[in-house]
């Protein structure tokens, strides 16, 4: 018998296939949840780090872009001396704290302001030199008394007072500035955060709240930034970490590098990390499922040897003693010389099979046996068939699928209620807290830079010069248009695309609001009134008088979208979406009832923003998902963005979460899917090289035991079957060359219907 083919490779390789289901459920439920805390926890703290550092990221690259801003639009005196120019750009920085004037060629300092530089480990001639004309990154460094300060740098041209005051030549110098390296914002009770540079030294930024580090915070500190350098350090790197346990609570860490956006080399890397800490309970809640394992897997091992053992006696011995049963008559018919006297006895009956086609097969030898001994005439085919070997691979699969189907589909489900804990919850609140700050920052941003803008437009002709406007517009993609209003609301000049306006009064004031309530694309807009050339004149008909500058809702867009986050909506005061990370039709309203009701519970009294809710979403018929973890954060309670009551609302799948019972429901749905595909697969190609060949055997079998002499049998299969269908012809061309008269029937026509060959299978 061929080792690849027959009857037995099927059954032995679902044997082995169901044992390793057993062994995959043991291995991989039973070590799930096993951690004091849950991976998802660990996730959510690691995911909150990731939010601070992108929000410190962001501030400080909004802080370079407006000192590099400030520079290029400060005008000097034909007369100014060095240090009154670093006094007055000072004055325009109300959080730097010291300043100086530098010759980019030499490095000498010609002029200072506020408190004195420290340079150490600062080239400002390599600085300058490195970065080839471009802007040059800001660096950490540490003030005298020890104090850590971010210094950032600009280029900016005053006259070349060597050439007098007349001179036209003007001179490149490069101001730097030291500023506080300030604290990002994170939400959540009993969280704090630090920031840490390259050697795990907590900087200590004298920020209200923090309190000095301890021991074991400076241990997790040094970890957490072995870590954050020991790979590349990308804006999407981040981690977690554990600390001490005590009292059944454990400390647990997040940290994410603080790093400059589209800038991988470590020359730009500022070296800061951003470490937030929190105290979690310590539990092993997975402990419970080693025993469910267990006898999950046991299950499966008695119903792999019950389905072995069935259709090892149903299938495989009977088709095996049919092949020496039919080999031997073979022997006997053909007198085959030297053949044992034992093997080749024709009088010696066939052992029958007990059930479904080897049954009939060794029922038809044995008549045919009778028929070469003369004992008997051809046998009368039954016309009632039996229950068949299909019934055993019925029962088999009905077997296998008992064990499959409820873990795939009843087994271990989890319940959003009961499965999610409270402080998951929060975390997905802090981070929606986190996301309605980052838009808030991004919109006080757009607002402040339309604000400098207007100063530099006081007293100019917009339709006469408009490369301010256009300098901003190129500076800041975030801006999809930028256009002046006059006292009418008719647009004096603009840049960029045109504008989605729908609104046309000119507001007074400045501030952030919508300029369309219908269309395609939401258009929310920076405005900011111009003061005039002449202070205290008053403007004409046809002068300035607002700036206004759409942001593109694809920047906002982005600015909502963060990893495991879930689906992030921005809606107005009456809960109509204006942006997302997810698509969205403009103007739409949120798409679960529920979230709707979760963001009308933030609102908070007249005259306040309201504070931010969370819930857990069970199961219903919601786009959101079957579960989901939701909250909601009104968008900002001070700046130019206060009273619009815009909230933040995110939502996501409670099957995304790494929770442990989330982590138990796929596992026991795996190895029920893997018994199941097992079962199949072995089952189907049991019954295609076996099953289904063995039916048309035992027909062609009955039929020569009936008489029909002409039906030529073909053997298809190199195994059992095949041999026992080479046996049957050998016998047929027996009973053929004797033709002897063995009852009434026999020498009757072989009828139409019989005269046909084996079927190939």
């Amino acid at each position: 018998m061929p080792l690849l083919g027959g009857i037995r490779p099927p059954i032995a390789i679902l044997l082995c296939l169901l044992l390793a289901v057993a062994a995959t459920t043991v291995l991989t439920i039973s070590l799930t949840g096993r951690h004091d805390v849950p991976q998802a926890t660990r996730d959510s703290e690691s995911a909150i780090a990731a939010d601070a550092a992108s929000s410190l990221r962001t501030s400080v690259e909004a802080e370079a872009d407006a000192l590099r801003h400030a520079t290029r639009t400060y005008k000097p005196a034909k007369n100014a001396a060095p240090s009154a120019v670093v006094r007055a750009l000072l004055a325009t920085r109300p959080t730097a704290r010291g300043a100086g004037l530098f010759d980019p060629r030499t490095g000498h300092q010609s002029a200072a302001g506020g408190e004195t530089l420290s340079l150490v480990g600062v080239d400002v001639v390599a600085q300058d030199h490195d970065s080839h004309g471009g802007d040059i990154p800001a660096r950490l460094t540490r003030s005298d008394g020890g104090t850590p300060r971010l210094l950032f740098f600009s280029r900016i041209k005053l006259p070349d007072a060597a050439k007098g005051a007349a001179a036209s030549r003007r001179r490149t110098w490069l101001l730097v500035v030291s500023e506080p390296v300030s604290l990002p914002p994170v939400h959540g009770e009993g969280r704090t955060v630090r920031l840490i540079d390259v050697d795990g030294n907590v900087l200590n930024t004298g920020a209200a709240g923090t309190t000095a580090p301890t021991a074991a915070d400076r241990a997790l500190a040094e970890t957490a930034a072995d870590t954050a350098h020991r790979g590349p350090r990308t804006t999407d790197t981040s981690g977690s970490l554990l600390g001490e346990r005590a009292a059944g609570r454990r400390t647990l860490a997040g940290w994410a590098p603080v790093v400059p956006t589209g800038h991988a080399d470590a020359t730009r890397d500022l070296g800061l990390t951003v470490l937030t800490s929190r105290q979690v309970a310590s539990s092993t809640a997975g402990a419970g499922h080693v025993r469910f394992a267990a006898v999950a897997a046991a299950v499966l091992v008695l119903i792999a040897l019950l389905v072995t053992a069935v259709l090892t006696l149903t299938l495989q011995r009977p088709l095996l003693r049919l092949h020496l049963s039919a080999t031997r008559l073979v022997r006997g018919a053909h007198n085959v010389p030297g053949a044992d006297a034992e093997e080749d006895d024709l009088t010696r009956p066939v052992p029958l099979p007990r059930f479904g086609e080897p049954a009939r097969i060794g029922r038809a030898l044995e008549s045919i046996r009778r028929q070469l001994t003369d004992q008997a005439g051809p046998a009368r085919v039954p016309s009632r068939r039996r229950l068949g070997s299909r019934s055993v691979l019925a029962v088999c699969a009905v077997l296998i699928a008992a064990w499959a189907l409820p873990m795939l589909f009843l087994i271990n489900r989890a319940q959003a209620a009961t499965s999610i804990p409270a402080v998951v919850v929060a975390d997905q609140q802090a981070r929606t807290q986190a996301a309605a700050d980052r838009v808030r920052q991004s919109l006080d941003q757009r607002y402040t830079d339309l604000t400098a803008l207007t100063r530099t437009l006081a007293g100019r002709s917009p339709d006469k010069d408009r490369s301010p406007m256009q300098r901003v517009l190129d500076d800041h993609p975030q801006y999809r248009s930028l256009y002046v209003l006059d006292r009418a609301g008719a647009i004096l000049e603009r840049v960029g695309a045109e504008p989605l306006r729908t609104i046309t009064h000119t507001p007074t004031g400045s501030g952030i609001t919508t300029v369309n309530t219908s269309g395609r694309i939401p258009s929310i807009a920076a405005y900011a009134q111009i003061p005039p050339a002449t202070p205290g004149a008053v403007a004409k008909a046809h002068d300035p008088v607002v700036l206004f500058g759409e942001i593109d809702v694809r920047a906002l867009d982005r600015t909502l979208s963060r990893p495991s986050l879930g689906n992030v909506w921005l809606t107005d005061q009456r809960h109509r979406v204006l942006a997302a990370n997810v698509g969205f039709r403009a103007f739409q309203t949120l798409p679960d009832h529920r979230l709707t009701r979760l963001a009308v519970q933030t609102e908070g009294a007249a005259g306040t923003a309201g504070a931010s809710k969370s819930a857990v979403l069970d199961a219903d018929a919601a786009p959101i998902g079957k579960q989901s973890v939701a909250s909601a954060a009104p968008l900002a309670l001070s700046g130019p963005a206060a009273g619009l009551d815009w909230r933040v609302v995110s939502a996501r799948p409670a099957a995304s979460l790494r929770l442990t019972a989330y982590q138990v429901q796929w596992r026991t749905m795996l190895a029920g899917l893997l018994a199941l595909s097992a079962g199949v697969a072995c089952l189907g190609w049991l019954h295609i090289v076996a099953v289904r060949p063995l039916r048309a055997l035992a027909t062609l079998a009955e039929r020569l035991a009936g008489g029909d002499r002409r039906t030529v049998l073909y053997p298809v299969n190199h195994d059992e079957t095949g041999s026992v269908t080479r046996s049957l012809e050998l016998l047929r061309q027996a009973l053929a060359a004797t033709a002897r008269p063995s009852g009434p029937g026999a020498r009757l026509p072989v009828p139409s219907a019989t005269r046909e060959t084996a079927p190939r299978s």
